[in-house]
C-alpha cells in the first residue's frame, strides 16, 4: 500500500447500457494525503461524482469497474465485499450530497436520522446517541439543538438542512469527507458559511476532504490540490496556485475565463467554452477536448497525449505542452 490515504491508480469504469458502453472514467489516477483537501472540478458529465462514488462502492447499476486499483486507508476497494463496504462507510469515509432536501428522509425527524447513523456504527445507547446528536448539531452551528432534533427536514432552511447533512457525515469522525457539490442548492452567503464550516471542522478533526464542484471559484481558497476532469479523464492536476496562476491545459484556461473577476478594473466580457461535451458512447481517439479547442492540431484529433510534468506536482495532458517542450529544446552540437 502507498503512503496516501486515497490512492486511485488507472481507474477505468463503464456503464453498460442498452445503447452501448459508456466509458465514464478512462485511466483516472488521484491521490489524497491525510488532512489534505483535493478539489475535483469539471463540467457535468466529466466523471467527478463517479470517481468519488466508486471509492465508496456506490457505483450505480449498470456501472462496473473494469480496470485499475482503488486503495483507501489500507483497504483495497476492488476486493471488498458489500458487508465490508457498509462497515467502512460512515466510520472511515462519509459523503455530503448536493441537495440536502432529497438526501434527508422527509418522514423522519432530524433526531431520528442522526441517531440512526450513530447507533449503526457505534456501541452507544439510544440516550447516548441522542446526546451525541445534540453535540453534533451544536458543532455545525445549529441553534436550539434540542428543538431541531424534534423537527422534520421541511421545517428547516436549505442552509440548516445542509448543516444537518454535515452533522450526519461527521457522526463517527471519518478520515475522509466527500463533498459532492455541497453548495449548489444554496445562495451565495450561505455557500460561504458552509465552506467556512467545513474548513473549521477539517482543522478540528484532521480529516481529508474531496470537494467535487463545477465552480473553480468554490475551491479557490480551500483546496491544497486541484484535479481538472474532462470526459472521464484528469486533464490537469496541480496545486491551487498552479491551476489558478499557471494553467496549462486549454480546458482549464477556458474554465478560468468563464469566471467573473472582482479585481478587473474594466468591464470584461466572460468567454464561454464553445461547442458541446463529448459523446461518451463514442469517445474520440485523440484528446477529448480537441473539438472545442481553439488551438487544436491534427495530432490532437488522432492520439491522446501523455502527461507532461510541469513541476513536482503539476502535470497536464496536452499536445501543445509537448510541442512547446520540443521547440524549446537546445540543439545538440557535433561531438556531444
Amino acid at each position: 500500500m502507498s503512503g496516501y490515504l486515497v490512492d486511485i491508480q488507472n481507474e477505468r469504469l463503464s456503464f453498460f447500457t442498452p445503447a452501448g458502453e459508456v466509458k465514464a472514467l478512462n485511466d483516472v489516477s488521484l491521490q489524497v494525503r491525510e488532512g489534505e483537501v483535493l478539489g475535483i472540478v469539471g463540467e457535468s458529465g466529466s466523471g467527478k461524482s463517479v470517481t468519488a462514488y466508486s471509492l465508496m462502492g456506490l457505483t450505480a447499476y449498470p456501472g462496473r469497474l473494469i480496470g485499475g486499483t482503488l486503495d483507501f486507508n489500507g483497504h483495497r476497494i476492488n476486493d471488498m465485499s458489500e458487508k465490508e463496504m457498509r462497515r467502512m462507510r460512515g466510520n472511515e469515509v462519509a459523503i455530503i450530497f448536493q441537495d440536502p432536501m432529497t438526501s434527508l428522509n422527509p418522514v423522519y425527524t432530524i433526531g431520528n436520522q442522526i441517531c440512526e447513523v450513530i447507533l449503526l456504527h457505534t456501541n452507544k445507547t439510544r440516550k447516548e446517541a441522542r446526546e451525541r446528536a445534540k453535540e453534533l448539531l451544536t458543532l455545525v452551528g445549529i441553534n436550539e439543538p434540542e428543538k431541531r432534533l424534534k423537527q422534520y427536514p421541511h421545517e428547516l432552511s436549505g442552509g440548516m438542512r445542509q448543516r444537518v447533512m454535515i452533522a450526519i457525515a461527521l457522526a463517527c469522525e471519518p478520515k475522509l469527507l466527500i463533498a459532492d457539490e455541497p453548495t449548489t442548492a444554496l445562495d451565495v452567503t450561505i455557500q460561504a458559511q458552509i465552506l467556512e464550516l467545513m474548513m473549521d471542522l477539517k482543522q478540528k478533526f484532521g480529516m481529508a476532504i474531496i470537494m467535487i464542484t463545477h465552480d473553480l471559484g468554490v475551491v479557490a481558497s480551500m483546496c491544497d490540490r486541484i484535479a481538472v476532469m474532462y470526459a472521464g479523464k484528469v486533464v490537469e492536476y496541480g496545486t491551487a496556485d498552479d491551476i489558478f496562476y499557471r494553467p496549462a491545459h486549454e480546458y482549464t484556461r477556458g474554465l478560468l475565463r468563464s469566471i467573473p473577476r472582482l479585481d478587473e478594473k474594466d468591464h470584461t466580457r466572460l468567454v464561454p467554452i464553445e461547442g458541446t461535451p463529448v459523446d461518451m458512447l463514442n469517445p474520440p481517439a485523440g484528446c477529448p477536448f480537441a473539438s472545442r479547442c481553439d488551438r487544436c492540431m491534427r495530432i490532437c484529433l488522432r492520439e491522446m497525449p501523455e502527461y507532461t510534468d510541469l513541476d513536482e506536482v503539476h502535470y497536464s495532458a496536452c499536445w501543445l505542452l509537448q510541442k512547446e517542450a520540443f521547440d524549446s529544446a537546445q540543439p545538440v552540437k557535433d561531438g556531444e
